[in-house]
């Protein structure tokens, strides 16, 4: 439901990144010092203005260059039996962009022949573009580029769409839709095995592993042991062009990647579950001390003076601070090969703008 929820905000708002025929690319902060060598704010909740979170570098290396062993038949996230002989033309497509990242990360980016429009790293942005008002597939598009099997979840719509696939012969392989930091090894496996490529599955996912375990042991050493001194953070979805003022809690999640960086989600702690329009007095009530969004739904009400006057925004000491924090929407909860990346941004933003 939560991620049925996403995808209707996604598909009323128009889209979570830029549209147009190529891929518009998040800027990148480059080469840069480790975590564990900056010195942290003395107290990260007091801090004054706003930041705009960067991963250092927004392409996917692949961790092999893995041949597919072809044919399997694979049950998918609806228990549908579908069998994949041809992995050469390959479209991986969901909300968030992890698909085809995932993709990529396996080593099979070369396969790729077109993709959505959260798809926005350099490798894959001048692919063709396959949805059309953000976030609807478009059958059409899809099978001129003849695609040999399809990769796809449930926050891609119109279903009618995906049956149009299968009616054509192409295999759909329908994936886990939830986004969070305990379904990153599921996709890449679920992933890598669709395609006939599960000993880079492995690697991938030991890899995203080692690396997440790495960062998160990092921003340990840069966030306060005293829980009083945590920062307390909350995530809305804001589109101000649709009047669409959303809060993110527990399971969505937003609550995962805060609870990563060692800040507490102050949804999960006032029990607000999923997605919900923002009530003003329990964002408030709240109190967080910062306020993560997407760039673009920053941008979408004006910046930080537009997002001042979102109803219960004002009342916040994250107002009061000016404290917003923003990170690229086609990153920032994109989850899979990108995830200690957006980890390692998020923290500096936090701890050490």
């Amino acid at each position: 439901m939560r991620v049925l929820l996403l995808a209707a905000l996604l598909v009323l708002t128009g889209c979570s990144s830029p549209p147009g025929g190529a891929g518009h690319v998040p800027a990148q902060a480059g080469e840069r010092p480790p975590l564990s060598a900056l010195t942290p704010l003395p107290d990260p909740r007091s801090y004054h203005g706003p930041t705009t979170a960067l991963v250092a570098h927004n392409d996917i290396v692949p961790v092999d260059t893995p041949t597919p062993r072809l044919p399997v038949t694979v049950t998918d996230f609806q228990d549908t039996s579908v069998t994949v002989t041809d992995a050469s033309r390959v479209l991986a497509l969901d909300v968030s962009g992890t698909l085809a990242a995932t993709v990529f990360g396996l080593g099979l980016g070369s396969r790729v022949v077109g993709r959505d429009i959260s798809t926005g790293f350099p490798a894959a942005k001048d692919l063709p573009l396959v949805t059309v008002n953000g976030h609807q597939l478009n059958a059409e598009a899809i099978l001129r580029l003849r695609p040999s099997v399809v990769l796809t979840d449930t926050t891609l719509g119109p279903w009618d769409a995906v049956l149009q696939l299968r009616d054509a012969g192409v295999p759909v392989v329908v994936v886990d839709p939830k986004r969070a930091m305990d379904t990153n090894v599921p996709i890449v496996r679920a992933v890598a095995t669709a395609l006939g490529v599960p000993e880079a599955g492995e690697l991938l996912a030991r890899r995203m592993e080692t690396e997440i375990a790495d960062t998160v042991a990092q921003i340990k050493r840069l966030a306060p042991t005293d829980p009083a001194r945590k920062p307390r953070v909350v995530f809305l979805y804001l589109r101000g062009q649709a009047g669409v003022y959303y809060l993110f809690g527990k399971g969505s999640g937003a609550d995962s990647l805060i609870q990563a960086l060692g800040a507490v989600d102050v949804a999960t702690e006032a029990g607000i579950d999923g997605m919900r329009p923002i009530n003003p007095e329990a964002l408030a009530g709240a109190k967080p001390d910062v306020i993560l969004m997407m760039t673009n739904g920053l941008a979408s009400v004006g910046g930080v003076e537009g997002a001042l006057t979102v109803p219960g925004v004002a009342q916040t000491p994250a107002a009061a601070n000016r404290r917003f924090v923003d990170m690229a929407d086609s990153v920032v909860l994109g989850f899979g090969p990108q995830t200690a990346a957006v980890l390692d941004g998020l923290a500096r933003a936090l701890y050490a703008p």
